[in-house]
Order: structure tokens, then C-alpha cells, then sequence
């Protein structure tokens, strides 16, 4: 299990490989964004290298910067080789207002081959 509790410039992160669970909500705009994602790519590469079942990737950002949507589509492949052999479902929550974030959901869908989910949310 790999947690990071949220601040103002953090998100929640919860990566739990018994379940399935990864979760990233929250703002992220990290100071030194190589610095904050780094682990979380490596817990990724070898939950991957796992082979998992099922996986269920939830994000929920309110906000994030430019150097985070790096990280989160290095997120998005590094889990990508496991839609040929596990479960695999990512889902994108956005505000029903917020077009960038529902933009930034449609880019990302583009450019992955994973089984991916817009939700809008009300919270």
C-alpha cells in the first residue's frame, strides 16, 4: 500500500494492490513534481509487473499544472499493458462546469489505449 495524505498543493494519493485500488485526488501543483511522482511511477512499474487482476484507476483532480500532466500520463502507460491481460478501468471525475478538466480527461482517453471513463461529479 502506498498512501499520501493531500495538502494544499498535494493530492490524496492511495495505491492499494490488494484491492486494485489506485486513487489520486485533489490539486496537484508540486514544487518539484519529479520529486513527488518518482515513487509513485516506481510503485506503479512493479504493482504492474504484478499482474494484477482487476485495477481501477479513479482521478479525481480539481486541479493540476503542467508539469503534473507529465506524470499523469506517464501513470496512464505504465498501467496501459495491463488492458491485454487484467481488468482494467481508469475513470476521470470532473466538475460538469469545468471544461478544462473534462478536456484534459479527453486528451488523455486519446491517447491511451485503456478502457476509460468521464464521470461528471458534483462534488
Amino acid at each position: 500500500m502506498y498512501v499520501v495524505e493531500p495538502t494544499e498543493d498535494l493530492p490524496k494519493v492511495c495505491l492499494d494492490p490488494t484491492q486494485g485500488n489506485l486513487l489520486i485526488e485533489g490539486t496537484s501543483i508540486p514544487e518539484d513534481s519529479e520529486d513527488f511522482y518518482a515513487p509513485i511511477l516506481d510503485w506503479l512499474a512493479e504493482f504492474v509487473a504484478s499482474e494484477p487482476e482487476k485495477v481501477e484507476f479513479q482521478i479525481r483532480l480539481e486541479y493540476f499544472n503542467t508539469s503534473s500532466s507529465k506524470y499523469i500520463l506517464d501513470m496512464l502507460r505504465i498501467i496501459e499493458p495491463l488492458s491485454a491481460k487484467s481488468k482494467l478501468n481508469v475513470i476521470w471525475y470532473y466538475h460538469p462546469e469545468d471544461e478544462d478538466m473534462l478536456e484534459a480527461g479527453e486528451d488523455y482517453k486519446s491517447l491511451v489505449k485503456i478502457p476509460f471513463n468521464l464521470v461528471p461529479t458534483t462534488v
